[in-house]
């Protein structure tokens, strides 16, 4: 019972900091992989990390996978740490703000 309870927990965090629809990360993949002649295929876009943030956000809670939850966890813990007023700068620094919106998270959304 505590593993359903865990799952449910880490899945509501999950869902609190990654506040980007999968639409806006596909996109947001899509965008961050072009350079000025290509464009890498829309599967194979951005971090393998943010591909799979994209897909976990396109799962119901009873398809997540160990490799799933894995993943959930340091997206948690990576967005928990570099939201972190105390150790990072304003919401406009766009180098930081990219690196987020890489793992789902905008932090100029409200």
């Amino acid at each position: 019972m505590s593993d359903a309870l865990e799952t449910e927990a880490l899945w509501d965090d999950f869902h609190r900091v990654v506040n980007m629809t999968s639409a806006e990360l596909a996109a947001w993949l899509r965008v961050s992989d072009a350079g000025e002649t290509t464009e890498p295929l829309p599967d194979q876009a951005g971090s393998e990390t943010g591909r799979h943030v994209l897909a976990i956000l396109q799962k119901r809670r009873t398809d997540l996978t160990g490799d799933d939850l894995r993943v959930m966890e340091e997206v948690v813990d990576a967005v928990t740490a570099r939201t972190d007023p105390e150790n990072e700068p304003a919401a406009e620094d766009t180098a930081r703000r990219h690196r987020l919106m890489t793992l789902g998270h905008d932090p100029l959304k409200a």
